[in-house]
């Protein structure tokens, strides 16, 4: 049976500090099985991504913490790979790593902030890249020796060793990157708003293809979604009462397209008390029927 997990994406607003971490408690509370945050360091109204999830890492006690997602570019790998691994040991093994090649549109913020102009195509290289130094920095018993097209190290010394195989998830849209998700990563996000349901099966025949082609089972790489919604008597993806989102996500989970659902930009108590209450279990025991 798939294992199905839930989650949100949290509103990390400077004006909210003590809400977001006030909420992680909550969802840890009612069950949720990761909590999640965006990265975008162009954006001064909103907390440090870094900062905060040590905070939530400290502040709980079982929920898996989470970036939903890393900004490669203006955060080098090796930086990347001791950070992850010392939430993960912090944490007691709750961290997994979301990583972004950095999204095309928001390019000029990242070069104002320091970062590489990129094309979409070197982005993606770039991830690639990265994500063979971020795993060899956790797991190599010998100095890291690398040059690369982007990135270089010249014997850098490994370490520290996270304290379980941390999970690296890919943000993806487009067949490329898609393909580097069945090639080398953990987990697949995208996000309904920009990404609807029927785009999903086509999506995930591209992972599963190449990951067949890499030599790995496509059921080893999990896939993600952040939905966003509301509970009424609209019509639609995520647009009626809880009974009909439980159908649409259960839905997607018995056609293999998702199995981990994120709730988009969560920033409301009630909301995510009737989605744990009303929604979760009902997704779970339609899947369990099937």
């Amino acid at each position: 049976m798939t294992e199905v997990k839930f989650g949100a994406l949290l509103d990390q607003s400077a004006d909210r500090a003590q809400d977001v971490v006030g909420l992680a408690e909550l969802m840890e509370q009612l069950g949720y099985d990761v909590v999640t945050l965006s990265d975008h360091p162009y954006w001064p109204e909103r907390l440090d991504t870094i900062a905060l999830l040590s905070t939530l890492v400290a502040r709980t006690r079982r929920i898996t913490v989470m970036p939903n997602l890393l900004n490669l570019p203006l955060r080098p790998p090796a930086m990347v790979a001791r950070t992850a691994a010392t939430l993960d040991i912090l944490s007691g093994g709750r961290f997994e790593l979301g990583l972004g090649a950095g999204a095309q549109q928001m390019w000029e913020s990242i070069v104002a902030e320091g970062g590489p102009m990129r094309t979409a195509g070197q982005s993606i290289e770039a991830l690639e890249e990265a994500t063979y130094l971020i795993r060899a920095l956790w797991t190599s018993k010998e100095d890291v020796e690398f040059r690369g097209g982007y990135y270089r190290l010249g014997g850098a010394r490994p370490g520290p060793p996270p304290l379980h195989e941390i999970s690296i998830w890919f943000g993806a849209y487009q067949p490329r990157m898609l393909r580097v998700v069945g090639a080398i990563g953990n987990g697949w996000i995208s996000s309904s708003p920009f990404f609807p349901p029927e785009a999903l099966p086509n999506a995930n025949r591209v992972i599963d293809e190449a990951a067949q082609a890499a030599g790995r089972s496509p059921q080893s790489i999990r896939r993600g979604y952040n939905i966003e919604g509301e509970f009424g008597a609209g019509s639609g993806f995520l647009q009626g009462p809880p009974t009909v989102w439980a159908q649409q996500l259960a839905e997607l989970v018995l056609a293999g397209q998702i199995d981990t659902f994120f709730l988009f930009q969560a920033s409301s108590p009630d909301f995510l008390r009737r989605f744990a209450a009303e929604v979760a279990p009902a997704v779970r025991e339609l899947v369990a029927k099937d």
